[in-house]
C-alpha cells in the first residue's frame, strides 16, 4: 500500500509550523539510553519531513542538529469490553545533535 507523500516548499516554517512538527518529547528506557549518545527522541507529525523537524529543533531549542532519523509506527489493535478499537498510527523521530549542544526535554521550549 503507497502512502502518499506531501511536497513541502522549500520556505523556511513559520514557528506554528514548527510547534505543530514537535508534538512532545518522547520519554522511554530506549530513548534514556540514547540520550547518552547525544540523541533526543521527539514524537512528530505523521507528514513531517526530516529537514523541518531539524528546523524545528533547532530554532526551538537554540541547538545544531547533526542528523534526523524517522521511524512510522503502526498504531496498535486494541481490544475495550469486546469491541475491537485502533490507536493512531505516530511518528517518532531521533535527532541527534552536533557536540556540546543538548536538549533537557524535561523543562520545555525556553522562553524567547
Amino acid at each position: 500500500m503507497s502512502r502518499g507523500r506531501r511536497i513541502r516548499p522549500t520556505v523556511a516554517p513559520s514557528e506554528a509550523e514548527m510547534l505543530r512538527v514537535l508534538r512532545s518529547p518522547h520519554i522511554t528506557e530506549k530513548a534514556t539510553l540514547i540520550s547518552e549518545h547525544n540523541q533526543v527522541t521527539f514524537k512528530v507529525a505523521v507528514d513531517a519531513t526530516k529537514p523541518a523537524i531539524a528546523a524545528a529543533v533547532e530554532h526551538l531549542f537554540k541547538v545544531k542538529v547533526k542528523a534526523v532519523n524517522t521511524v512510522r509506527m503502526d498504531g496498535k489493535v486494541k481490544r475495550f469490553k469486546g469491541i475491537l478499537g485502533r490507536r493512531a498510527d505516530w511518528k517518532k523521530a531521533m535527532v541527534t545533535l552536533e557536540e556540546g549542544h543538548s536538549i533537557d526535554v524535561t523543562t520545555g521550549i525556553p522562553a524567547r
